[in-house]
């Protein structure tokens, strides 16, 4: 069994959870603390893999765990923010409540 089938085995669950499979990145560290498996994925996809109350992103992080402890490593998984993630969300938001204000400023 290759060393980084952690690494496969996400990649193939989050592809399959995902709309866009294509920006799909996985990074693979290793260092005295265990295996770190950094994701990376379109932001709009994001919802998909974090779930309802972060239920989702619970379950892959038990997943690949438990993938690490066949292995006899601690693995850990990091679900890194896609650029222009939350922040565009809230300079939306924050630009539409602008303009609905001014409207009533007449």
């Amino acid at each position: 069994m290759p060393k980084d089938n952690d690494k496969e085995f996400l990649e193939y669950i989050i592809k399959a959870l995902v709309d866009h499979p294509d920006d799909v990145k996985v990074d693979r560290k290793v260092d005295e603390m265990g295996v770190l498996l950094s994701l990376k994925i379109n932001s709009e996809d994001m919802g998909q893999i974090i779930g309802k109350a972060g239920s989702t992103a619970r379950s892959i992080r038990n997943l690949v765990r438990i993938v690490g402890l066949k292995n006899h490593a601690r693995v850990n998984l990091k679900i890194e923010e896609p650029e222009g993630g939350r922040a565009t969300t809230r300079e939306r938001k924050e630009t539409s409540t602008k303009g609905e204000l001014d409207d009533l400023k007449l």
